[in-house]
C-alpha cells in the first residue's frame, strides 16, 4: 500500500531562517529516499534557490501575467527539479504595495493540484511567511492542504511573538479542517537561555521542540554558493543536525497537537521569569506588536 502523502508547512517570523531551514530538511529527507514537492508561499520566492542554486525561480504569478492567465501554462512551465530530483515551485506574489500576496498562494495550489503535480509525492511541503496569518497565507492550512505545521522560531521576543500568532492561525482552523501544530524549530540566535525559552514556550502553546538547530557559520558559506549544507558539507556536523531534525519530523506523523496560544501578558511573564526582561520593558514589546 503507498504510503500517505505528508503536506506539512514551515512557517516563521520573516528573517528567521525559515527557508533555509526548511531547504535544508528537505534535502535531508530526500536523502532518505522521500519524493519531495516544495511549494514556495513567500513572495520573495527564495524558497527553492538552493536546491535549484538558482537566484530565484520564475514564479506562477509572474509566467501567468506573460502568458496571459494560469490557464495557459504547462506544468513544466512552473515546476523545476533540483537537487535529489525535489520538485520546486515558486507561487510569487504581486509587485510591493499592489493586490494581496496569498492571491499567488491560492492560485499555485490550486494549479498544482489540477495538473498533477502532487502526483508520486511523499512530502509537499508549503514554505510560508509566518509574521501575520493574513487569510492568503493562511491558504495552506484554512484550505486543509498542509496538514502538519512546523514553526521556525529563535529566542528573540519578536520571534517567539511570530510562533505564538501562527499557533492562533492553526487552532482557528484546527477542529474544522484538521490541522495540527507538528512543533517548534529553534534556529539558534544565541540569545540568552535560548534553548529553555524555547522548551518553554513549546510547553505554553501544548507542542514540542522538535529540534534545536545550533548556529553554524557553514550554513552562510553554503547559502553564498546557493547550496544546502547537505550538497556542500555533506560530512559536516551542521548537514547531521538538518539530517536529525528530518528524521524526527519523519517520525512525527500523526503525532500534531492542536496548539494552546498564550497571551501577550503571558509571553511577557514567561521572559520576565527567564530573567531576560524586566517590567519596564515590557512596554516595548506592547508597541512592537502595535498594541
Amino acid at each position: 500500500m503507498a504510503a500517505k502523502l505528508r503536506q506539512i508547512a514551515f512557517y516563521g517570523k520573516g528573517g528567521i531562517g525559515k527557508s533555509t531551514t526548511s531547504q535544508n530538511t528537505l534535502a535531508a529527507l530526500a536523502e532518505m529516499g522521500q519524493k519531495i514537492l516544495i511549494v514556495g508561499c513567500d513572495p520573495k520566492a527564495d524558497s527553492t534557490r538552493l536546491i535549484l542554486h538558482s537566484k530565484a525561480q520564475d514564479t506562477v504569478l509572474s509566467l501567468a501575467a506573460e502568458a496571459g492567465s494560469v490557464e495557459d501554462l504547462e506544468l513544466e512551465d512552473v515546476m523545476k527539479i533540483g537537487y535529489r530530483d525535489i520538485r520546486c515551485v515558486e507561487s510569487g506574489g504581486p509587485e510591493p504595495g499592489v493586490g494581496c500576496a496569498g492571491r499567488g498562494v491560492i492560485t499555485s495550489i490550486n494549479f498544482l493540484e489540477e495538473n498533477g503535480a502532487y502526483d508520486g509525492a511523499d512530502y509537499v511541503s508549503y514554505d510560508v511567511l509566518g509574521d501575520v496569518v493574513c487569510g492568503g497565507f493562511a491558504m495552506p492550512i484554512r484550505e486543509n492542504k498542509a496538514q502538519e505545521i512546523y514553526i521556525v522560531m529563535s529566542g528573540e521576543m519578536m520571534a517567539m511573538y511570530a510562533a505564538n500568532n501562527i499557533s492562533k492561525g492553526v487552532l482557528k482552523y484546527a477542529n474544522s479542517g484538521g490541522v495540527r501544530l507538528g512543533g517548534l524549530i529553534c534556529n539558534e540566535r544565541q540569545t540568552d537561555k535560548e534553548l529553555e525559552l524555547a522548551e518553554a514556550l513549546a510547553g505554553k502553546l501544548g507542542t514540542k521542540l522538535i529540534h534545536f538547530v545550533p548556529r553554524d557559520n557553514i550554513v552562510q558559506h553554503a547559502e553564498l554558493r546557493r547550496m544546502t549544507v547537505l550538497e556542500y558539507a555533506p560530512d559536516s556536523k551542521q548537514a547531521q543536525e538538518y539530517r536529525t531534525l528530518a528524521q524526527k519530523i519523519h517520525a512525527n506523523a500523526g503525532n500534531g497537537s492542536i496548539p494552546t496560544p498564550i497571551t501577550m501578558d503571558e509571553l511577557e511573564d514567561m521572559l520576565m521569569e527567564f530573567g531576560i526582561m524586566q517590567k519596564e520593558d515590557t512596554s516595548v514589546i506592547g508597541k512592537a506588536a502595535g498594541m
